[in-house]
């Protein structure tokens, strides 16, 4: 199993949200919507300006030179911090992790 640690900064909460949306969900019958995918995001909230986002990519595809990158549309809100941040996913390192 390939896992990949994303830190993001959306402008917004609509703008998080519409992007966690297009990686997969649906709607059951009593209006609830659930995920379709099998990354785990974590929405932190705002802090200032920016709306926070982690996620814990499972399995992302692989490029023709065989790297990982974002999915589309992610790479442009994803940040590189020189810690672990405020979050973690299960004590997996975000250093060692970090897409």
């Amino acid at each position: 199993m390939a896992l990949h640690i994303g830190k993001y900064e959306f402008n917004s909460e609509e703008q998080a949200k519409e992007k966690i949306e297009w990686l997969g969900t649906e709607t059951n019958e009593e209006g609830e919507t659930y995920p379709t995918h099998n990354h785990t995001v974590v929405e932190l909230g705002s802090e200032g300006t920016k709306y926070l986002v982690d996620v814990l990519w499972n399995n992302l595809d692989l490029e023709e030179d065989g790297s990982v990158d974002h999915p589309h549309g992610w790479k442009t809100y994803s940040v590189d911090i020189d810690t672990e941040g405020i979050h973690s996913f299960l004590g997996l390192s975000y250093q060692d992790l970090k897409i």
